[in-house]
């Protein structure tokens, strides 16, 4: 594989704007930025996540993934192509199946919960709120440009995926979900 980066810095965004991959230059608060910023934030938050989790954990394996798949569809967002697609119905379907398969294990859910339970469980609960942040930014660019549609539909279906683990990881160990104690109306 060749080096992907000679030189790290570049000078080139010095004055508020960035290159995308085919070499188009963009306001760096452009709203094809500011989706690849937050899906980066989302990896970079799994990427914790997934570092406090042993490898024994299947969770450990399909997070990994998700955060290939996360890379995918930042270089969807950055070449900025409509025959670029990497991010497909195939995809998505794999995710469905892991969501199942997670929530099978799971009791009915008869209350909402609160992020917690575990360290690991607030980190997922935290990368679910970065994940529907990233899924409004794809959807905003996408009323103005051409993007993936199973982009969006993708980062839905992932912070599904993290609702789920982060009930998983709460629970794991003998630990418990955090319930909502609602204050009774005035």
């Amino acid at each position: 594989m060749a080096d992907r980066l000679t030189r790290i810095y570049t000078r080139g965004g010095d004055k508020g704007t960035t290159s995308l991959a085919g070499g188009q230059r963009v306001e760096k608060n452009h709203p094809r930025i500011e989706a690849l910023g937050d899906t980066d934030e989302l990896n970079c938050l799994l990427g914790v996540l997934v570092a406090e989790l042993d490898e024994t954990q299947p969770l450990k394996t399909t997070l990994t993934r998700c955060q290939n798949d996360l890379f995918d569809l930042g270089g969807e967002l950055a070449v900025a192509d409509e025959n670029y697609v990497v991010i497909t119905a195939e995809v998505i379907a794999d995710m469905e199946q892991t969501i199942d398969d997670i929530n099978s294990e799971l009791p009915p859910l008869k209350e909402f919960i609160l992020p917690g339970g575990s360290r690991a469980a607030a980190l997922c609960h935290q990368a679910r709120s970065i994940c529907r942040r990233a899924e409004r930014r794809v959807v905003e660019l996408a009323r103005d440009e051409t993007v993936n549609p199973f982009g969006a539909a993708y980062l839905n279906r992932l912070s599904d995926l993290l609702f789920v683990a982060a009930r998983q990881l709460a629970r794991e160990n003998g630990g418990q979900e955090v319930l909502w104690q609602p204050r009774k109306p005035a």
